[in-house]
């Protein structure tokens, strides 16, 4: 694989501490899950990444009352077996001029089992286990979105989905790999009840190639 810049620093109105930031969620077999604030192309600083501190209520989907626990750099939950997915739209408060603010919401999954695409945004495999993928966007496929891959040597390529919003990975290293996505969202909205015109919404999912 190429080297290709942060996913993210294409979207130049975003500040610079949501440009290179993301969640993710790392797992291992069927132990607890790892979520993580940062950036996940580059190695995670010791002691977590700077603008852990803001990642305070991530929501796990169908585990909310999993208990949570604060370590260096990421929290971990024990949850059920099976894939984890979390969202989070607290962690960066709304930006830039009265009427024209933006804000982010994060979208982050671990595992490739399911196949069903359960969060707004969300990058699904194709069939278990599977290494292509499709990125769906409110239950349909998005097509020519770009999808960034990074592998578990921390090389990253950009990818673009097909028309049925697919793409097909040349998985070879062992080790994990995350997929990123983000899209725009225009308009008269609401992030937790304060008016913005945009909403970057943004997706990770993570799994093991062994």
């Amino acid at each position: 694989m190429k080297a290709w810049p942060l996913a993210l620093l294409a979207l130049m109105t975003l500040p610079v501490s949501a440009q290179a930031h993301e969640i993710w969620v790392e797992r291992d077999g069927n132990g607890p899950a790892r979520i993580y604030l940062g950036e996940p192309a580059e190695a995670l600083p010791e002691g977590g990444d700077p603008e852990f501190e803001k990642l305070k209520a991530p929501k796990l989907i169908g585990a909310a009352n999993a208990a949570q626990v604060r370590k260096a750099g990421y929290v971990e939950v024990a949850v059920p077996a099976g894939d984890v997915r979390v969202t989070d739209d607290s962690v960066f408060e709304p930006w830039g001029e009265e009427g024209k603010k933006q804000g982010v919401i994060y979208y982050a999954r671990a595992g490739r089992s399911d196949t069903k695409a359960v969060l707004p945004l969300e990058i699904v495999p194709t069939a278990a286990g599977a290494n292509s993928f499709t990125l769906m966007r409110e239950g349909k496929p998005v097509p020519a979105a770009k999808l960034l891959a990074i592998s578990p040597d921390k090389w990253s390529k950009s990818f673009t989905t097909d028309g049925q919003g697919r793409v097909s990975l040349p998985i070879s290293l062992k080790g994990r790999y995350i997929l990123s996505a983000t899209q725009e969202e225009t308009g008269d909205l609401k992030l937790r009840g304060a008016p913005v015109s945009t909403i970057y919404h943004m997706t990770t999912t993570s799994f093991v190639h062994d």
